[in-house]
């Protein structure tokens, strides 16, 4: 199947600079997976607009064959920008290892890893992946903080982070002895770097524009009053939510202890109820027991809820439709409803970490084509390549984790 060619940064010895790389893609029953560059070397440029004009020169390099190459030559010079998913500080993993994982650290060292892997395979470059196998830490990123909790977790970071400082130079001078920045004509580059600054005047003016005009309809939003039975979900610390899968709805709890997902759940399996009414039967009762009920905020829920002071009631936020989503994603980005799509990625991921399953992660992680097709659609950028149809196999991906949250719950 066609595939994205993809704008990416990465961070080595000399600085930063642009390459283009192609994830793994399908042609006649084999798989690919390719960067730009020629023979043993790989192609990195300073900028956008030095790689648009050396793709658009007639330079011999390995992506020509790709079944997406006219489409990525064509590009305008500012979607050749990588965006913030695909900028990858390899020479800053150091300093990212030597303060304690959270959230946005362990994504970006499990992004790293992954392009790192990539590059590993690509090129082969045997001593990147020796590195990355010194310690199971570098995979287990994908599944965020709840990898490195407790006395087990903290050995398991201190490790990553032994590893990097004893071999972390291997892995930058195997990619530096790689790395060849061609040479490009100076008004090709000129020109596309005037393209760059055209849109991005043309972009600041829209902007401007939709400030001014937007002004008094922000203020409007912000004076809408919020439903009393959501304020009291909101001053208790746990949400609502409603949940449709499987052409059925179903209302369960959860919240966030240090970041990390709980759901009301039983034998960590998640117990959906086939109405609100159903539910606020369930919190009524004095004996429930569940993965929320030793919290504080359990007896204030069941009192008021038994009291009639409360009800089950979810909130946009917290309503979340799976089914449909698949058919949107079949036909491309465009046809995507990007806010419930953005919320389904929410709920997969959450059940996921509850189950410490790092499946939906990897599969969403921007080294796969269901990642990039999600993202295409939840985080539109024109800097972006879109992906190229069909969309076949990201589907099939997205239905297979659709599947296992299924098979993770509890209908009531």
């Amino acid at each position: 199947m066609p595939a994205d060619i993809i704008p990416i940064q990465l961070s080595l010895t000399q600085g930063d600079g642009v390459t283009l790389w192609a994830p793994r893609w399908t042609e006649d029953g084999e798989e690919w997976e390719a960067f730009l560059g020629h023979g043993e070397n790989l192609y990195v440029l300073p900028d956008a607009a030095h790689l648009a004009a050396f793709i658009r020169s007639d330079a011999e390099h390995d992506l020509l064959d790709h079944p997406a190459w006219d489409v990525a030559r064509r590009s305008l010079a500012d979607e050749l920008e990588p965006d913030d998913d695909h900028r990858f500080d390899i020479v800053g993993v150091p300093e990212l290892v030597s303060a304690p994982p959270d959230v946005w650290s362990l994504a970006e060292l499990s992004d790293t890893v992954a392009i790192l892997h990539s590059l590993a395979d690509v090129c082969d470059l045997a001593v990147i992946d020796e590195v990355l196998a010194e310690s199971a830490g570098f995979a287990l990123a994908a599944q965020g903080p709840t990898a490195f909790i407790g006395r087990a977790g903290k050995k398991l970071w201190h490790e990553v982070g032994s590893v990097v400082a004893a071999r972390w130079d291997e892995v930058i001078e195997a990619l530096d002895a790689l790395v060849v920045t061609p040479d490009v004509d100076p008004d090709a580059a000129a020109a596309a770097q005037a393209e760059i600054d055209a849109v991005g005047e043309a972009e600041h003016a829209v902007e401007t524009t939709d400030d001014r005009s937007g002004t008094a309809a922000g203020a409007a939003v912000e004076g809408e009053e919020r439903d009393a039975d959501l304020r009291f979900w909101d001053e208790v610390g746990i949400d609502c939510v409603s949940i449709t899968c499987d052409e059925r709805t179903g209302w369960t709890l959860r919240c966030y202890l240090d970041d990390a997902a709980v759901f009301l759940s039983i034998g960590g399996r998640i117990q959906l109820y086939p109405s609100p009414s159903a539910l606020e039967e369930y919190l009524s009762d004095a004996t429930a027991e569940n993965a929320l009920s030793r919290l504080d905020a359990w007896t204030t829920i069941r009192e008021a809820v038994a009291g009639g002071e409360a009800s089950v009631i979810a909130g946009p936020e917290n309503t979340y439709v799976l089914d449909g989503l698949a058919d949107q994603l079949l036909d491309g980005p465009q046809a995507v409803d990007a806010t419930q799509l953005g919320l389904a990625v929410e709920l997969l991921t959450d059940s996921a970490a509850v189950r410490g399953d790092d499946e939906v992660s990897e599969a969403l992680s921007t080294a796969t084509p269901l990642g990039n097709l999600v993202r295409a659609a939840t985080q539109p950028d024109p800097d972006r390549l879109p992906p190229s149809p069909p969309f076949d196999d990201e589907v099939a991906a997205w239905q297979a984790l659709v599947k296992t949250f299924s098979a993770a719950v509890d209908w009531k």
